[in-house]
């Protein structure tokens, strides 16, 4: 969109200025949570963090690319305890634990869960490189939940992470039961290691 500032931050940051950005990332997750995607302006950011607008562009090209990083942060939040979440005996019972986990956070705060689905599947282009982190981290969560080794990993990891997309996308866009989409996440997470570990012996 024309007008748009675009300004990629590759500099190591100060203390300072993680803590500005850090607040700023809180200042849209709150804002996201009150009223979703259109709640979520540059302006009321700023404002909210107590810093000018143009501040904002200095750590975030778009709107889209903020809640991008809201979207990383809530991810690390909400399986920060994934050894405490993965429970069971089996790569199954973790994996779909966590999953099933994901799924209920998630439509307990839908209305962020929207604004960042929305910024996430964004075609805005600034968005790249920090979805690219985001799917990268999850990976990593859903691979430390099955834990034991499982033939394919790396396909079974990104077909994961896809049904999990979907599950959120069923949750905000479709409006689906949390309840029918946990069931949902728990199917296909034991059918994909199933056909995995069966293809393994083929």
């Amino acid at each position: 969109m024309s007008g748009d500032m675009r300004i990629t931050v590759t500099r190591t940051l100060s203390k300072e200025q993680q803590a500005r950005r850090e607040r700023l990332i809180e200042a849209a997750r709150v804002l996201a949570l009150e009223g979703g995607y259109p709640a979520v302006t540059m302006h009321d950011v700023a404002d909210r963090a107590g810093v000018a607008r143009a501040t904002v562009y200095r750590y975030f090209a778009t709107k889209d690319h903020l809640l991008t990083e809201v979207a990383a942060t809530w991810a690390q939040r909400i399986t920060a305890d994934i050894d405490a979440l993965a429970v069971g005996d089996t790569p199954t019972e973790r994996l779909t634990a966590l999953l099933e986990r994901i799924v209920h956070v998630a439509a307990a705060e839908l209305t962020l869960t929207s604004a960042i689905i929305q910024a996430v599947t964004s075609d805005d282009s600034s968005v790249e490189a920090a979805r690219t982190v985001l799917f990268l981290f999850v990976r990593d969560r859903l691979s430390a939940a099955i834990g034991d080794p499982v033939p394919e990993r790396d396909d079974v990891e990104i077909v994961l992470g896809h049904i999990l997309l979907a599950a959120l996308v069923s949750l905000t866009s479709l409006g689906r039961p949390a309840e029918e989409v946990a069931g949902m996440v728990r199917t296909s997470g034991r059918l994909v290691l199933a056909g995995a570990l069966a293809a393994a012996t083929a």
